[in-house]
């Protein structure tokens, strides 16, 4: 059965707060989990989970061929997943959680590779790209997600979700996504979502998106 994610870091203060985390890992992830599991009892899906797949494969799986709640948990599973493995621990915290001064044009996180190579040769720059993401996620009416997903070609689009939609359900490959569902922001910036979508930049773990990019 599916289980809770473990997070590659402690925290992700200040951009992330750690109560933020808590609860929006810890409580509602853990919900989708607890609900996919009862969801699936007795149903063609459970045996999925005890292959030697992997839950990401297996949760792509589901996603692809439920309906109703069985896809809105399985949907927000992976989500979730992608979106809290998509970060690293910021340069400004240090080990004790203190914030430092923030750090340079320079050295924030950028992409790097054949994702680097291919955002350019469509959005012109990285800067015009994430001015587009940031404008697509505030724009989303309502909850959801605002990905950026690859075809088979290797092209990129700029993708608006409702609920617990993504781009697995349309043949897409998930790269790299903000959500927008106020849970994951209010507690920080109640409700300045563009703040909030302009922080993240500086978390990303880019050499995770090249490598689902590939």
């Amino acid at each position: 059965m599916f289980t809770l994610i473990e997070l590659p870091y402690k925290s992700l203060a200040p951009m992330i707060s750690d109560e933020t985390l808590s609860f929006h890992h810890g409580k509602h992830l853990q919900t989708y989990v607890d609900n996919l599991n009862k969801l699936i009892a007795g149903t063609e899906f459970e045996a999925l989970c005890h292959s030697e797949r992997s839950e990401e494969s297996v949760l792509e799986e589901i996603i692809k061929k439920s309906t109703g709640g069985i896809f809105n948990n399985a949907g927000q599973i992976l989500n979730h997943d992608m979106y809290f493995l998509q970060f690293r621990t910021p340069d400004q915290v240090g080990g004790d959680g203190a914030s430092l001064p923030a750090p340079t044009t320079s050295s924030l996180p950028a992409p790097t590779g054949n994702l680097l190579a291919q955002i350019v040769k469509q959005w012109g720059s990285v800067e015009a790209f994430q001015t587009e993401f940031e404008a697509k996620g505030t724009g989303l009416f309502g909850s959801g997600w605002v990905w950026l997903q690859a075809n088979e070609a290797g092209e990129l689009t700029i993708g608006q979700y409702q609920n617990a939609d993504n781009p697995v359900a349309h043949g897409l490959k998930p790269l790299l996504t903000f959500d927008v569902w106020e849970h994951a922001y209010y507690l920080d910036y109640q409700n300045r979502r563009a703040g909030y979508l302009k922080a993240l930049w500086d978390i990303v773990n880019w050499e995770e998106l090249e490598k689902r990019y590939k």
